[in-house]
């Protein structure tokens, strides 16, 4: 596996496998990886020929107070894993290189019907960030395809809609939620849990699931079933509901009855930690 800390030798690499006519797939990421993140290289394997991840953790999309200090940094650990995983090329960049002008940046931003709701309400600019680096990142790897997991539901939304609106040629992958054996998504931030909110942690996806039973049932009483979700994710011991949310799963609006394609979207939390899921359903 190739490691690039250089834009220059990133586009000589790129550049001579474009021109052998092979097809590039990208998988970002912020490191400290896991089985969630190598299943995105394994997607992403599965229709390319060459496949990069970078390694970067974005200060443009924390906030003021959250864990961009803290942020578990592993590149070692993470070069290992990709390569085992059999990735073609690690770009792992520093912040001079992605940000020349750190206090004043050019940003690129997603319409704010995308951006202003649910993790945008509740991060205000975390997604102009998002929206940021990643055009910053396709514009350096020059991808073919590039690999996002459905966990990170909105960030999903809001990508997409950059790269249609900005006519990039890049097929967009939305790659499954990996989860323990519990049912707990995968995630970085799991380890910040002690071994009793790690007990608690799994009825999140179980509350989603409910709410998805509710739905499948006939219920569409949306902002009631909100209302209970959140109601039983506090009895079962998180601290803190920032939302539970029914939307439309392509414009993100609260669901309607006329909606047929929808998503069950949550984040709650454990002491300092923040637990995010969510789950599609459709109308048959």
């Amino acid at each position: 596996m190739i490691v690039c800390h250089e834009l220059m030798r990133l586009r000589e690499t790129i550049t001579q496998w474009k021109q052998a006519g092979l097809r590039i797939g990208f998988v970002p990421t912020m490191g400290n990886l896991h089985a969630g993140h190598l299943s995105l290289i394994e997607q992403a394997q599965r229709r390319a020929d060459k496949v990069v991840s970078s390694v970067f953790v974005n200060p443009l999309q924390f906030g003021e107070g959250e864990d961009f200090e803290r942020y578990p940094r592993s590149l070692t650990t993470d070069a290992d894993q990709l390569r085992q995983q059999g990735c073609d090329l690690l770009f792992a960049p520093d912040v001079a290189l992605m940000y020349p002008e750190l206090s004043e940046p050019v940003r690129v931003m997603v319409p704010r019907s995308l951006t202003g709701c649910l993790e945008g309400a509740v991060r205000p600019g975390h997604f102009d960030g998002v929206t940021t680096v990643v055009a910053k990142l396709f514009n350096m790897v020059q991808p073919d395809v590039a690999v996002f997991g459905q966990k990170d539901y909105q960030q999903w939304r809001v990508l997409s809609a950059m790269v249609t609106e900005l006519n990039w040629p890049i097929e967009m992958v939305k790659a499954p939620i990996v989860r323990a054996e519990d049912g707990l998504a995968l995630s970085s931030r799991n380890q910040y849990l002690t071994p009793m909110q790690r007990q608690i942690a799994p009825h999140l996806v179980r509350v989603l699931q409910a709410v998805v039973s509710d739905l499948s049932a006939g219920k569409r009483d949306f902002r009631g079933l909100e209302r209970e979700a959140s109601a039983r994710l506090l009895a079962a011991g998180f601290d803190q509901v920032d939302y539970v949310s029914i939307v439309d799963a392509q414009r993100l609006t609260p669901a309607c009855c006329a909606d047929r394609d929808l998503v069950v979207l949550a984040v709650a939390r454990l002491g300092t930690t923040r637990l995010l899921d969510n789950i599609e359903w459709s109308a048959v």
